[in-house]
């Protein structure tokens, strides 16, 4: 491959948004591949690839560019959306959809700064999707205006061309990012929510309140995805996490009703609390309950379902301390360095779903209230503390 491609693939690899961009596309539209690809006139390159249907493309592998409906959108420069191609107009029979065998389909173009065409942010999925919406439209056109700006930033960067016009766009496009998937993603969010809250007022049948059950925690792992997205977006992108501190805040009952949620969806875990009932904290709350509920949901998902889950809150002369621990396999040493890094989710459970952000997320929120958050992993127990300064 000529060594341009293969310097594209690298830019696009160092695009830390970059998977996280191509996760939240499959999850919010249901396809079942997406790809960022190099297009040009006679060459299309998979530089980054989240394939969950066996598509069998990686970064790097190459499809006929003139096989492509992005040879297309390379040439007249306007994304392609297609909800199901047995029904549409335009591409219903087309021999793309034909030889690569989908129904749905959405493809945005990347474009630099100086008008030239990079390539394409696409999905397709063997099922069909409804995708020609504004919401889902919206998102592919920020998510491609993002990784295009990364690119002419990578770019200039190169070339030593630091320029207060960086800056600007980096605010711009950091107010668009959490306006796309704090608004648009969120209110369809809230519709499906109500809507199955509605539902639960109906007679139903066994399986259809199963269903509806399957719904209402898919709409709760969709939010919190989204907080955790926003979360990373605002404190990486200079915003910084929000504080709404209250001072002297009890805190007991907050940790209680966070067990109490994650007793309700696994109850087939014992978790063990001692908390103080006199904690209390000059602190955000809700940041607090936050924090708490990444490591206990970290531990269900990771410790050993034999043995209990414990945790516990309390006061000292060294301050206010928040500790969650669980048996199983003990954390490797290389691992533990990487535990509060954005996107690491660790190898023990690679069926398990999330972005990654959680531990991420719950360090800086320590951060934040001027406190640390520390892990300790032996085959006894693997054990995760947070610790606030009084005063």
């Amino acid at each position: 491959m000529a060594r341009d491609f293969q310097q594209d693939i690298a830019a696009i690899g160092r695009i830390e948004a970059v998977p996280t961009i191509l996760d939240v596309v499959c999850r919010t539209t249901g396809m079942g591949f997406a790809a960022v690809a190099r297009v040009t006139e006679d060459r299309w390159i998979a530089c980054s690839v989240k394939d969950e249907i066996a598509f069998g493309l990686a970064p790097g592998g190459e499809l006929k560019v003139e096989s492509t409906i992005c040879h297309e959108i390379r040439q007249s420069g306007e994304a392609v959306i297609i909800n199901h191609v047995a029904e549409d107009a335009v591409y219903q029979g087309h021999p793309t959809s034909a030889m690569y065998g989908f129904q749905s389909y959405i493809s945005m173009p990347i474009m630099l700064a100086d008008g030239t065409f990079f390539g394409t942010l696409c999905a397709i999925d063997p099922r069909p999707h409804r995708l020609n919406t504004p919401e889902v439209v919206g998102m592919f056109k920020l998510f491609a205006e993002l990784i295009a700006f990364h690119l002419d930033a990578l770019d200039r960067l190169a070339s030593s061309e630091a320029t207060l016009q960086t800056e600007r766009q980096d605010a711009v496009l950091r107010e668009q990012f959490i306006a796309v998937l704090g608004h648009d993603l969120r209110n369809p969010l809230a519709a499906i929510d109500a809507g199955t809250t509605l539902l639960l007022q109906a007679p139903l049948d066994e399986r259809a309140l199963q269903t509806v059950g399957l719904m209402q925690r898919s709409v709760a792992r969709m939010f919190d995805l989204i907080d955790n997205v926003l979360d990373f977006a605002r404190g990486r992108l200079g915003g910084g996490l929000d504080l709404d501190r209250t001072a002297d805040a009890p805190l007991a009952h907050v940790l209680e009703q966070v067990v109490a949620e994650f007793q309700a969806s696994a109850p087939d875990r014992v978790i063990e609390t001692a908390f103080a009932s006199d904690v209390i904290l000059d602190c955000d709350q809700g940041r607090i309950a936050q924090l708490f509920s990444n490591l206990l949901g970290n531990a269900i998902a990771h410790g050993a379902t034999t043995a209990p889950i414990r945790t516990g809150a309390s006061t000292g002369p060294e301050g206010f301390e928040l500790w969650v621990a669980n048996a199983g396999d003990p954390i490797a040493p290389d691992m533990m360095e990487r535990l509060f890094r954005p996107f690491f989710r660790g190898e023990s459970r690679p069926n398990l779903h999330g972005l990654g952000l959680g531990l991420y997320i719950a360090s800086e929120i320590a951060t934040a209230h001027g406190g640390t958050l520390t892990a300790s992993s032996t085959a006894a127990e693997t054990r995760f503390a947070l610790r606030i300064p009084l005063g």
